[in-house]
């Protein structure tokens, strides 16, 4: 019985997948406003390294990409009432969201760091940390660390749902630093004129369980040959060189490469 269950199970991933690719489209839930990963331009359309990678993975699966946009903290919810098939939108592969849904194979992998005034924060420790205001994307993997490393130690943790805003009230005063992807803090705020006067505090921080192994696409419980196709053209594009070329082109000088 329990093998005839799982038949099922497969045979319902199986066609899942295929009514995706059988269209032509696969359907990528992204939230838009997390610069190098994916924003938009002055024209309004998709620009970064995850909307690159995903449509040179689109290209290898012969599908067409299709954006859905959400804001970060919804991505898994929306995924699950199958408003798109898979999450792109810079998403670390952890234990606590595979409670929840599927992932790809790790694509690439960018260390996570503190950036602060220059001066007001001398190091990512709590005896430099305590009593100072840290923003965090709500729904992160950033907010996860900070609440369970900082906060219950007295660093007030405050989440936005967009990154933005945390790098807009850092400016205004009203918070001394935020932690995130070190690619989209240098892109996205240090090497922008309103970064001046700010930059990376300490070393990358670590924690495996939290911060996870890397970086894939989020995907269905049960999307068993959807998450086949992808992994095959995921690992086409890591074969052939286009993410390292695309990290070299949107972050340069980060390695991305998976740890085995």
């Amino acid at each position: 019985m329990q093998n005839k269950m799982k038949a099922v199970w497969v045979a319902l991933g199986l066609c899942t997948a295929f009514h995706a690719f059988a269209e032509g489209t696969l359907r990528y839930g992204l939230e838009s406003q997390y610069p190098p990963f994916e924003s938009r331009n002055a024209q309004g359309q998709l620009q970064g390294f995850d909307i690159d990678l995903g449509n040179a993975i689109c290209q290898s699966a012969k599908v067409k990409c299709q954006w859905v946009e959400s804001s970060f903290d919804a991505l898994i919810p929306a995924l699950e009432a199958k408003k798109f098939d898979a999450i792109n939108s810079s998403m670390n592969i952890t234990a606590e969201r595979e409670k929840s849904i599927d992932f790809t194979q790790p694509i690439y992998r960018i260390p996570t760091m503190l950036v602060a005034k220059t001066g007001v924060i001398k190091d990512a420790n709590i005896s430099s940390l305590k009593g100072k205001n840290i923003g965090v994307l709500q729904g992160s993997i950033q907010e996860t660390y900070a609440k369970q490393h900082w906060e219950r130690q007295g660093v007030n943790v405050v989440s936005y749902q967009d990154q933005n805003q945390v790098y807009n009230d850092m400016v205004a005063g009203r918070l001394d630093g935020t932690v995130v992807m070190s690619a989209a803090g240098q892109a996205g705020f240090l090497d922008k004129p309103q970064g001046k006067g700010f930059a990376f505090v300490g070393k990358p921080l670590e924690d495996d369980v939290i911060l996870g192994s890397g970086i894939g696409y989020g995907l269905r419980k049960g999307d068993t040959a959807l998450k086949q196709e992808l992994d095959s053209a995921i690992t086409t594009v890591q074969k052939n060189g286009t993410v390292t070329k695309l990290a070299a082109k949107y972050f340069p000088g980060i390695d991305v490469s998976v740890k085995p």
